[in-house]
Formats: structure tokens, C-alpha cells, sequence
């Protein structure tokens, strides 16, 4: 039976962050390698781009795994993003369109940036939304530390699409 991730104690809650990002990094590489395919300046761009996020969601993977290992160690836990109600910062180009051969590259270029933004800013608001309303105060500072890596890829996405672009991902320009 599926479970709200709101209803998760902060081990398991700690484990399913790790395979969402997990999930997330796989399918910016699956679609950073299918843009690739096309060859065409505005698709490796995009590509790229999708590589990056990669990137930044398999170091957010890595840096929950450690967290959880040092909290606790090799303890089993049996769930997964799959076992979870809500569908959480799940990026989906099925049906956007991008893919459509009428469309222009840079049109398709936009809306590829459009779809991963959406799904960052929702992860952000979920996120954001239980930090506030639980009071226990591991998963408040785990949902807050999850709100902040999503707020870091809505930065880099936002600079993106009005050609701020920072240097790297996690790079705001701010001292």
C-alpha cells in the first residue's frame, strides 16, 4: 500500500529523497542524451544543460546516501519513490510537445527548460510546504535542506530561460 511522504519517519523520508534524486539524475541523463542524438547547436545546449541537472541531482543522491549512513548506518529500508502517494519533482517531457519535428529548436529548447523548471518548483513548494507544517525536527531540517537544493535548480533553470545564465549550477552570482 502506497504512503503520503509526509507520513514517513525521518529514516525513511531520508531514503526516499536519496532514490527520488536517484530517479531525478537518471532521467536528466536519459533526456540530455536524446537531445545529444539530434546534433544541432540548440539541442547540445540543451543537452548540456540536462547534464548539468544530471550532475546536481546524482551530488544530492550522493550527499543524502552519506547523511543517511552516518544516522543510520546500514540500517534496512525497504521503500522507494514507487512506494510513495504523491509524485514528487518528477520531470516529463511525454506530451510536451518538445519532441514535435514542426517546432522550432530554440521553441523546443524553451519548453525542455519549461518542464524541468516546473517540476523543480514543485518539489520546491512540497518541500517547503512540510518544513513548515511538521514539528519534528529532523524532517524539518531535512525538508528544509531538500527546499534549499530545489530552490538552487530553480536558480539555474530561471537564469537559463532569461539568459542569466550563472556559470554552473549552484552558482547564483550571489557573495
Amino acid at each position: 500500500m502506497k504512503r503520503s511522504f509526509q507520513s514517513l519517519s525521518p529514516q525513511e523520508a531520508l531514503h526516499v529523497a536519496v532514490f527520488i534524486e536517484e530517479r531525478n539524475a537518471q532521467i536528466y541523463h536519459r533526456f540530455a542524451e536524446m537531445f545529444s542524438s539530434f546534433q544541432d547547436f540548440s539541442s547540445l545546449e540543451i543537452a548540456g544543460v540536462l547534464w548539468e541537472m544530471a550532475v546536481e541531482e546524482r551530488q544530492h543522491s550522493t550527499l543524502l546516501q552519506r547523511r543517511y549512513e552516518a544516522r543510520f548506518g546500514q540500517a534496512a529500508c525497504a521503500l522507494t519513490d514507487a512506494d510513495i502517494m504523491e509524485i514528487i519533482e518528477l520531470p516529463l517531457l511525454d506530451g510536451s510537445g518538445v519532441f514535435d519535428p514542426q517546432a522550432e529548436s530554440a521553441t523546443a529548447h524553451r519548453r525542455a527548460l519549461e518542464i524541468a523548471l516546473r517540476a523543480e518548483i514543485a518539489a520546491r513548494s512540497y518541500y517547503s510546504v512540510l518544513a513548515q507544517s511538521t514539528e519534528e525536527p529532523d524532517l524539518q531540517a531535512l525538508y528544509t535542506e531538500l527546499a534549499s537544493f530545489e530552490e538552487e535548480h530553480v536558480r539555474f533553470l530561471e537564469g537559463r530561460l532569461t539568459g542569466e545564465i550563472p556559470s554552473q549550477l549552484g552558482d547564483t552570482g550571489e557573495e
